[in-house]
């Protein structure tokens, strides 16, 4: 549905262990760098993700309300997102992972908060 998505950072170099970790966590090579421009970009067959430095250099800061989801092939391995997340920087929120269900289905998910703040979701989307 996305071509792309781009979350700024204050700091390019705490960003990169962060994302490096939740994204092998998912089976996503270690991202590439963009010095000249101080960008990083992960690349999976869904799209672009990429982590930047704000173009006005006013700070970065998150998205009141916005939350980045991301795909999950199983339960296991979005515990494991979860745990690489809490393991390089980021923070829980919205609550333990686990299995929620509602008008929009059943999954297991869960929610962090990256290094600046960005809230984003790990999600194995289950049948019935």
């Amino acid at each position: 549905m996305f071509s792309h998505v781009v979350v700024g950072s204050n700091d390019i170099d705490r960003a990169q262990r962060f994302y490096d970790a939740v994204f092998g966590a998912l089976g996503i090579a270690p991202g590439g760098r963009d010095d000249g421009k101080g960008r990083l970009y992960y690349r999976d067959a869904g799209g672009l993700y990429m982590v930047t430095r704000p173009i006005n250099d006013a700070p970065a800061s998150f998205a009141n309300g916005g939350t980045i989801g991301f795909s999950a092939d199983n339960a296991a391995q979005v515990d494991a997102w979860y745990a690489a997340g809490l393991a390089n920087g980021g923070a829980s929120c919205e609550g333990l992972p686990g299995l929620r269900e509602d008008g929009a289905g059943k999954r297991h998910l869960a929610y962090l908060r990256d290094p600046d703040g960005n809230k984003l979701c790990a999600v194995y989307w289950m049948a019935g």
